[in-house]
């Protein structure tokens, strides 16, 4: 019997514009500078085990093995197609980690596992239950102390991010994260000192960082 695997957005809506998803971030997004920004921040300490929540085509999965050797970086994506992409990227680049597909919603891997979860322009493809039951599987899979590192779109801040914010959910599921309630979102799961220290102003509205630690 076969079964079908749960639907989900691809990078750039559809499959056939998936090529052009790296370039676009690179562009669009300023992806080199807040990436670095996100590895940096996240503070991570040798001997700890990282996941790269949504990984794409691995670009910050690679960039967390890069700069911290000797963590154990662990990519999950629910799109085999990127996962390929990325694949083929970290051979390149000559680094070790690993990929493997699954599911935001239905993480396949046992409690307090990961000391930290990172996380880049996933949550704004994901349905308001989704996103929901994603924070929750973040705070089943984090260690007691582990943090939570979210660099998604928010809730905007300039002129062109409101009127970017007005046509965008009608692309993708982004109308949680223009309200706002990501941080309210990750409360709900459990997450405590849950801050938005930073803000980017992008091509596609305002970028936020988003932070959240397990303590129970």
């Amino acid at each position: 019997m076969s079964h079908k695997e749960p639907k989900f957005i691809p990078a750039l809506k559809f499959q056939w514009l998936t090529p052009l998803y790296d370039p676009l971030l690179r562009w669009g997004m300023r992806e080199e500078i807040f990436k670095k920004r996100l590895v940096e921040w996240a503070n991570i300490s040798p001997g700890q085990r990282v996941l790269d929540l949504g990984c794409g085509t691995a670009t910050l999965t690679i960039m967390l093995k890069q700069e911290y050797p000797e963590v154990e970086v662990i990519g999950l994506d629910a799109d085999r197609q990127v996962i390929e992409i990325g694949r083929r990227k970290a051979v390149r680049g000559g680094v070790a980690i690993t990929l493997e597909h699954g599911m935001a919603f239905n993480l396949p891997y046992r409690n307090a596992s990961f000391d930290r979860v990172l996380s880049s322009l996933v949550f704004h493809h994901l349905s308001r239950d989704n996103k929901q039951r994603s924070l929750d599987e973040v705070y089943r899979v984090l260690k007691t102390g582990g943090q939570v590192y979210i660099a998604d779109l928010g809730k905007p801040h300039t002129a062109w991010g409101r009127i970017f914010s007005i046509f965008s959910p009608w692309l993708e599921e982004t109308s949680d994260n223009f309200k706002g309630l990501l941080p309210i979102m990750m409360q709900q799961a459990g997450f405590e000192h849950v801050e938005e220290p930073i803000r980017y102003a992008t091509l596609f509205g305002t970028l936020s960082f988003y932070v959240g630690q397990k303590l129970g």
